[in-house]
């Protein structure tokens, strides 16, 4: 199936769960994660209409800026490594991944305007996942406050690998609910009205939740060919 075809479904899909929920469709973003798939795919999801991508890896992302340059917009959405930051800070509209302040001064000493970014947030508290608790999130946005360059665009999160829809949509729920606490500060820098959550097996529920951004890979790029 085609990148295209899978799009319209994802976008269908995407417009009956807001209805449902009393949603504008137009507040969820999708981005069409490319870091299984090669620039050939990426750029058919390009021309689908998919105009966010997102990569894990500066390996990958520089890959393919080489050829897409700035057509698409790029969201850097892995775990980002400090000493990888000067290799993509100037070429990504989003980076999903802020954590701890190493992250924050290194993006601000080599950012050369404001970088849009989204504090990632371990709400499951799995080792396995990186990201603040939700007790230390709020500390952490404020102690951004000294960085001009970084704008906290909103927060971010991974549901836990289970098939229990309701401890995936408590997840996502209590990420919502802190999104809305920040929201009630109203930090200048940190306005805070984004919220990427859902990948391609649970972005139904994340939207229902109250996602504006879904990560989708399998479900929409998927293999090549």
């Amino acid at each position: 199936m085609s990148v295209a075809v899978k799009f319209e479904k994802i976008k269908q899909q995407i417009i009956e769960t807001c209805h449902r929920v009393d949603r504008d469709p137009e507040e969820v973003k999708v981005i069409g994660v490319t870091k299984y798939v090669s620039t050939e795919r990426a750029i058919e999801a390009l021309q689908a209409g998919i105009i966010n991508l997102g990569e894990n890896r500066d390996e990958g992302l520089l890959h393919k800026w080489e050829v897409l340059k700035d057509k698409p917009n790029w969201h850097y959405i892995g775990s980002l490594q400090t000493r990888k930051v000067k290799n993509i800070i100037n070429i990504v509209e989003y980076i999903h991944s802020l954590d701890r302040i190493s992250l924050a001064e290194e993006i601000n000493k080599r950012a050369e305007q404001k970088v849009k970014c989204l504090v990632q947030v371990n709400v499951s508290g799995e080792e396995s996942k990186h990201g603040l608790s939700p007790e230390d999130a709020i500390v952490f946005i404020e102690s951004l406050r000294k960085f001009e360059r970084i704008s906290v665009e909103g927060l971010m999160t991974m549901a836990p690998l289970t098939d229990d829809e309701d401890q995936i949509r408590e997840c996502f729920r209590k990420l919502r609910e802190l999104r809305d606490q920040v929201q009630a500060l109203n930090l200048d820098y940190a306005p805070c009205t984004e919220l990427s959550m859902g990948m391609s097996n649970d972005y139904v529920i994340a939207i229902e939740e109250g996602s504006t951004m879904v990560r989708i890979g399998t479900a929409l790029v998927g293999e090549d060919g």
